[in-house]
């Protein structure tokens, strides 16, 4: 080759390097990402796993994989046939205690009567013993004047006597019939407590029968089932898992650097592998306090042993709402966020989400 045609050749290769390079930063932009922040991570949810509160035989599932569900609705349900016998003991026990409270209401009743008609003695007896303390003055009186016998005076004292023993036991009478009331009463409180212990029990079993028809806490979808009917299950026995797709956000790593210019609320854009043509608006929604060493799953040009931190962003939960039925989790991408709040958003990063 002729040294004219190596300097024609050499000028038109460097002409096409530079055609290239101002190509390439015409439609990417050498700096079009200063003031911006990346990282790699993948499009996560809150996930939800429904569990039993209570043991028990699975017997029957209401939704299929990937169903959504709204709060609220029926998913599963636990075999209530112990538990409804338990109702039926429990009901048993209450009527047997209401029947217990009006006997010994009864008793009340009967004591109380028992009581009145005691104290009506005693009154009787003072009268009695009042009259015969009269009779024996008068005795006394006579048989000084000569005018009654000795023996008349010593029947009057000896009537005096006896009114005063049969009042000390009419009194001993009414105060065993107070005691008597306030056993009867006892008897009353008692069997109202039993009333209010089976009420109780009423109240927990029913409690239990509602917790065996598993409900969804929020709207979402289901993500994987987990029993089958017929299995039976602990207390604490996952059945299923769900994912709150209104609740979705991509968690990155950002360095030390970095990381410490980013702010909660701090304006982000997601770009997906599966469709890069869209850009997905989202915020800043959390930022660790504490460094940790870059894990294996992330990508990043810095070295592996550089502490990072995990930022984040948080997609709109009325955009989520308007595309739920696209909402897909464990998809790559990218996150980006502007950490110099002067900086424009390049035109390759402008929000489009698509219909």
């Amino acid at each position: 080759m002729t040294p004219a045609r190596k300097k024609t050749l050499a000028l038109l290769l460097a002409i096409a390097a530079a055609g290239a390079v101002y190509y390439w930063q015409s439609t990417r932009g050498a700096d079009d990402t200063e003031g911006f922040a990346s990282g790699n991570g993948r499009i996560e949810a809150v996930e939800i796993d429904l569990a039993t509160r209570i043991p028990g035989r699975l017997e029957e599932l209401l939704v299929a994989e990937g169903e959504f569900v709204r709060a609220g609705q029926p998913l599963a349900r636990i075999q209530t046939d112990s538990l409804r016998a338990q109702r039926d003991e429990a009901e048993a026990r209450r009527q047997q205690s209401l029947h217990a409270v009006a006997t010994a209401e009864a008793q009340v009743a009967l004591r109380e009567s028992d009581r009145e008609a005691a104290r009506a003695l005693v009154g009787q007896r003072e009268s009695e013993l009042d009259a015969a303390r009269r009779r024996l003055q008068r005795s006394e009186t006579l048989s000084r004047e000569g005018a009654a016998s000795i023996q008349e005076l010593d029947d009057d004292r000896a009537r005096v006597r006896s009114a005063q023993a049969a009042l000390a036991a009419t009194r001993a009478q009414a105060r065993a019939a107070d005691a008597a009331v306030q056993a009867a009463r006892t008897q009353v409180t008692a069997a109202g407590s039993a009333v209010q212990a089976a009420e109780a029990s009423l109240a927990r079993i029913d409690a239990d029968v509602a917790d065996s028809t598993l409900t969804a806490p929020r709207d979402g979808r289901v993500q994987f089932r987990v029993a089958q009917p017929g299995e039976v299950l602990g207390a604490g026995g996952k059945v299923m898992n769900l994912v709150d797709l209104s609740d979705v956000y991509m968690t990155f790593f950002l360095p030390e650097t970095l990381a410490g210019r980013v702010a909660l609320g701090s304006e982000a854009r997601i770009v997906l592998d599966a469709a890069p043509q869209y850009v997905i608006p989202a915020k800043i929604s959390f930022v660790s306090s504490t460094a940790q060493f870059t894990p294996k799953t992330v990508e990043t040009a810095s070295e592996r042993e550089k502490l990072m931190f995990r930022v984040r962003a948080q997609i709109d939960r009325e955009l989520l709402l308007k595309h739920l039925e696209q909402v897909k989790t464990g998809l790559p991408g990218v996150a980006w966020v502007r950490i110099d709040p002067q900086a424009e958003w390049p035109a390759r990063l402008a929000v489009d989400v698509g219909r």
